[in-house]
C-alpha cells in the first residue's frame, strides 16, 4: 500500500479537503492506519458483508443545542462503537465554547462548525451533512444530541445490514431510553403501528420504514439522490419531508431491528381519538405548535403527502372542536397549516448564541467573535 492511502480510497495528496489538522503525507498515513484498526476491531472473514460494510469513510453528524450533559453521553457511546466513525462533525447550534471542548476531548478525528445562528434541527443536518460530504465520506451518520447509540454494536450492524440488504438508507429500532421495551416513536408496519420491542422478534428488517435522523446511516450516493434536510422546517417535519423524498426516489431503506438507539419518547404529543384508534398530533410544548401546524400544511400539500391533507384535517377538527371545544385553537392550527399550504414561512432572527452572550456581558470582544472559521478542528493525535 502506498504512503498516506487510505484502504479502497485513491491516494492522497497533501491534506484530504475539509479536514484541516492533518498536515501532510505523514498525518494521512495516521489516519488511513487509524482506519485500518477501526476497521479491524473485530476479526472479520475476507469478502463478507460486514468486512465489506467497513471499508466505506464514514462521517457521524451530531447537531446539538444547549444540552451540554446530554451531548456528552452521546460521544461517549459513539467513541465506544465496536467500529468507530472516521471523522466525529458536531454542529453546535448555540457557539459554546463548552461544547468545543467536549469535542475537543473526544479521541476520534473531529470537526466542530459553530453556528452563529440557530439553523434548528434541519439546518443543522443539512450543514453537517454537506460538510461531511466535502470530506469525502462514503457513509454519513446522523445522531442527535439527547440520544445515544444502543450499544457498542449500533454502527457495525447498520454498517452490515446495509450491505447484507442492499440499502441506501437504514435506522436502528429507536427505543424509549426510560424503558427500553418500549419504542421511542411508534413505527408502521403495514396498517398497524407497533409500540413494544417484543412486536418485532423474529424480524430483522422492517422496509420502507424508518424513524429519521436518531441513528440513521445513509449513503452519500442517497444524500445526492434525495437532498439535503429542508432549512425551512427547522423544528418538526423535516425528518417527514426527507421520508417522503426517499419514497419518491426508489432508494430502498428500512429499519434494523438489530440495531439500537436510546431517545426520550415522543408518545406524549400524540392525542388519542375514538379511544386510540385514531391520533392527532398536537405538541404538549405549546412553543412547537405553530412550527409543528404550519410544517404539516406544507407537508400534506407535497407530492407523496397530499392524501394525508382531508384526514389531517378531519382529525384536527374533532380534536379542537368535538373534543377540546376550543374554536380559537381550530382557527389557529388551520391558519398555521394554510400559511405552510402557500410556502409562507416567517423570517427567523439571528437569536443569540453563548459566544455572544459573553461579549454582552464582556466589554472586550472575545476571540471568538472575530468572523467565524468554516470550522474548527481538534488535531489528529492518539497520544
Amino acid at each position: 500500500m502506498q504512503p498516506g492511502r487510505v484502504p479502497g480510497r485513491p491516494a492522497a495528496a497533501g491534506t484530504p479537503a475539509g479536514i484541516t489538522g492533518i498536515t501532510g503525507v505523514t498525518d494521512v498515513a495516521r489516519l488511513g492506519a487509524t482506519w485500518s484498526i477501526y476497521r479491524g476491531a473485530v476479526p472479520l472473514a475476507p469478502g463478507s458483508a460486514n468486512s465489506e460494510a467497513r471499508r466505506g469513510l464514514v462521517a457521524c453528524v451530531v447537531v446539538t443545542y444547549r444540552r451540554p450533559t446530554p451531548l456528552q453521553r452521546c460521544l461517549s457511546m459513539i467513541q465506544e462503537q465496536d467500529r468507530r466513525p472516521d471523522l466525529l462533525i458536531v454542529v453546535d447550534n448555540d457557539n459554546d465554547a463548552a461544547v468545543e471542548a467536549l469535542v475537543a476531548a473526544s479521541p476520534l478525528v473531529t470537526r466542530y462548525l459553530p453556528a452563529r445562528r440557530n439553523l434548528g434541527g434541519a439546518g443543522g443536518y443539512a450543514y453537517g451533512i454537506a460538510a461531511a460530504l466535502a470530506a469525502g465520506a462514503d457513509w454519513v451518520w446522523l445522531a442527535d444530541d439527547d440520544g445515544r447509540p444502543g450499544d457498542q454494536w449500533t454502527l457495525s450492524r447498520l454498517l452490515s445490514c446495509a450491505v447484507e440488504q442492499d440499502l441506501d438508507l437504514v435506522s436502528p429500532l429507536v427505543l424509549d431510553e426510560s424503558d427500553p421495551a418500549r419504542l421511542a416513536f411508534p413505527l408502521r408496519r403495514g396498517l398497524r403501528w407497533a409500540t413494544y420491542r417484543h412486536e418485532l422478534e423474529g424480524v430483522s428488517l422492517v422496509p420502507n420504514v424508518a424513524n429519521l435522523f436518531n441513528g440513521t446511516l445513509i449513503a452519500a450516493s442517497a444524500v445526492h439522490s434525495v437532498g439535503l434536510p429542508d432549512l425551512r422546517l427547522f423544528v418538526r417535519g423535516d425528518e417527514v419531508d426527507l421520508h417522503r423524498r426517499l419514497r419518491l426516489s426508489g432508494r430502498p431503506f428500512g429499519t434494523c431491528v438489530g440495531a439500537t438507539y436510546l431517545h426520550p419518547q415522543g408518545r406524549e404529543d400524540w392525542r388519542p381519538l375514538f379511544g386510540g384508534r385514531l391520533s392527532v398530533l398536537v405538541p404538549s410544548d405549546p412553543s412547537r405548535e405553530e412550527t409543528t401546524y404550519r410544517n404539516l400544511g406544507y407537508l400534506t400539500s407535497q407530492r407523496g403527502l397530499r392524501w394525508r391533507r382531508l384526514p389531517d384535517a378531519a382529525r384536527y377538527a374533532w380534536w379542537f372542536l368535538a373534543h377540546e371545544r376550543d374554536l380559537p385553537g381550530a382557527v389557529r392550527w388551520w391558519r398555521l397549516a394554510s400559511q405552510g399550504r402557500r410556502q409562507r414561512f416567517p423570517d427567523r432572527p439571528a437569536g443569540t448564541t453563548a459566544a455572544q452572550r459573553r461579549a454582552a456581558a464582556d466589554p472586550a470582544p472575545p476571540e471568538d467573535l472575530a468572523a467565524p472559521p468554516l470550522g474548527r478542528h481538534v488535531p489528529l493525535s492518539r497520544g
